[in-house]
């Protein structure tokens, strides 16, 4: 396997507004799809990218160029609500910027989000419907072909509702307080709450997740098909929070197959 090392690019002037790309090896005049990576950790600060640097060094394995984004968390400056979301966004339309020095095509753009991240990959798909920047960034100047959402948050209104019950405040100090006290913000970055979003989409949950609830992924598929949104559920029976990443682990095959059809 050829080794493929990283280049840190940043977007921004804060220490966590940067990226790292993995590129590809490539044939002449070959451009590589793009896959944009998004780690989880609950928005906090204590997680950063590294986290899934086995998935974003596959997806370069695969031929993608892999451009694994990190971003202000909760516990930094203006991290959480807005800058955890202007970040997401500002990270992707650097991929213009990237364009410039690097071999890629951004006509085949891919989001894939881990837990928090499949949050923000999501939420970030349904910004494509956005035509006026807000107080969450920019509008999306790169198109986004599908959304990958691994074992992702896609319902923060339940999502809080299980923090609150088990004492912990991890969609909480992402938007600033509970559904009651913000409506508005819940409505607007919560993926459940924004169906149908109009972009394919790939859920891939396992039943044994005692991070994220399977129901989460579960729910929201059967509202995007309710819909008519493009959605495809991945569910493992045996998988955990965790395994899913695991670029050994049979599931995440079955996911990137899932992905390969949709960029043909």
């Amino acid at each position: 396997m050829e080794t493929i090392v990283p280049i840190h690019l940043a977007y921004g002037e804060h220490p966590s507004q940067f990226g790292l790309l993995r590129m590809p090896s490539l044939q002449e005049k070959q451009l590589a799809p793009v896959a944009v990576v998004i780690h989880g950790g609950f928005w906090k600060a204590r997680v950063g990218l590294e986290a899934i640097d086995p998935i974003a060094e596959d997806l370069a394995q695969r031929g993608y160029a892999s451009w694994s984004i990190e971003y202000r968390r909760v516990g930094q400056t203006a991290g959480g609500w807005p800058g955890t979301f202007i970040d997401s966004v500002t990270a992707v339309n650097f991929l213009q910027q990237i364009q410039q020095k690097f071999p890629i095509d951004l006509s085949r753009v891919v989001v894939i989000g881990h837990s928090a991240g499949g949050q923000l990959a999501l939420w970030l798909a349904s910004r494509l419907n956005k035509r006026q920047p807000d107080e969450l960034g920019d509008v999306l100047q790169v198109s986004i072909k599908a959304a990958v959402s691994l074992a992702g948050v896609s319902d923060l209104k339940k999502m809080w509702y299980r923090d609150s019950q088990q004492g912990d405040d991890n969609v909480a100090a992402l938007i600033g307080g509970g559904p009651r006290e913000f409506p508005e913000r819940y409505q607007s970055v919560s993926p459940y709450e924004l169906l149908p979003i109009k972009v394919n989409q790939i859920l891939l949950h396992g039943r044994k997740d005692q991070v994220v609830p399977f129901e989460l992924s579960n729910d929201y598929y059967e509202k995007a098909i309710k819909l008519g949104d493009p959605i495809h559920f991945i569910s493992s029976p045996t998988a955990d929070h965790f395994e899913i990443i695991d670029p050994k682990q049979a599931v995440w095959q079955t996911a990137i197959d899932a992905l390969a059809g949709i960029l043909k």
